[in-house]
C-alpha cells in the first residue's frame, strides 16, 4: 500500500510540475514518470484505456474523397521489452479499402498509479499493397524511454511525452478537457477526456483526439467510434 501511495504522489508531482513550469511561455512535457516504483502487468484498464486481450476499436471517416478505416486491436500476444512484458496492441489502417498501415504497440499497465505505460511499435507502411518503410518504429531500450499511452491520473492541462526515442518518435499530449460529450454511431457518450497531441519534431503538427470512459478512443480527427467490444 505505501508502495503504492509513493508511486501515484511521484507521479502527480511530476504532472504538477510540468502544469507549472514554463519555457518560453508555454508549460513543460512530463518526461519522468518514476517507471521504476511501478509493478507492471500485461493486461488492466484505467478510465479511457482498455488493455484486455481481444478488446476491438473501429473507427471510421472521409478524409478529403477518401475512406478511412483504423481497428484497434488488443492481441493475446506479449513481447519483453528491456525487463518488461508488454501486451501488444495491433493498429491496422486502411484507405478505400487498401492497407496503408499496421502498427503492432507495447503498452503496460501500472499498478500502483494506473497509467498505461507504453514501450514503442514495430511499423509497416504500406503501398500498393507491399511494405515501403517503417518510419516511426521504436523501442524503449538504450537510450529511448517509455512515455505514458494513458495516465491513470487526470489532470487538465498536464502535459506528457508518450514517445521518448530522441530523432525518431517524440509523441506528447496535453489534457485539455475531461467533459466533453461526443454523439458517435455507437451513441452519445459524456464525461470524455480531450486531448490535444503532437510530436517534438515537429511542433506545428497538432491533432485532437477524444475517449470516453469505460471505452477508450472515440474521434481521431475525422474518424468516430462505429463499433467496439470484444471480438471473442
Amino acid at each position: 500500500m505505501k508502495k503504492t501511495i509513493l508511486a501515484n504522489i511521484f507521479l502527480l508531482i511530476g504532472l504538477i510540475c510540468a502544469y507549472g513550469q514554463k519555457t518560453d511561455g508555454k508549460k513543460l512535457f512530463t518526461e519522468s514518470f518514476y517507471q521504476d516504483s511501478c509493478i507492471f502487468k500485461t493486461s488492466g484498464e484505467n478510465m479511457y484505456f482498455i488493455l484486455e486481450p481481444d478488446y476491438q476499436l473501429t473507427l471510421q471517416g472521409v478524409d478529403g474523397k477518401d475512406s478511412v478505416k483504423l481497428v484497434i486491436t488488443v492481441l493475446n500476444e506479449t513481447k519483453k521489452i528491456g525487463n518488461v512484458d508488454t501486451r501488444i496492441v495491433e493498429e491496422n489502417e486502411s484507405v478505400n479499402g487498401k492497407t496503408v498501415e499496421i502498427s503492432r504497440n507495447y503498452f503496460a499497465f501500472c499498478v500502483q498509479t494506473s497509467s498505461m505505460f507504453y514501450f514503442g511499435e514495430e511499423v509497416d507502411i504500406y503501398k500498393d499493397g507491399k511494405i515501403v518503410n517503417h518510419d516511426g518504429a521504436w523501442v524503449a531500450e538504450g537510450k529511448n524511454k517509455a512515455g505514458i499511452g494513458m495516465p491513470g491520473l487526470f489532470l487538465l492541462g498536464s502535459r506528457y511525452y508518450q514517445e521518448i526515442a530522441p530523432g525518431v518518435a517524440m509523441d506528447r499530449a496535453e489534457i485539455m478537457s475531461i467533459s466533453d460529450s461526443l454523439k458517435t454511431p455507437c451513441g452519445m457518450f459524456r464525461n470524455c477526456l480531450k486531448t490535444e497531441e503532437g510530436t517534438a519534431l515537429n511542433s506545428k503538427e497538432k491533432e485532437y483526439k477524444i475517449y470516453a470512459p469505460g471505452v477508450g478512443l472515440l474521434k481521431d480527427e475525422e474518424l468516430l467510434l462505429v463499433k467496439y467490444g470484444y471480438v471473442k
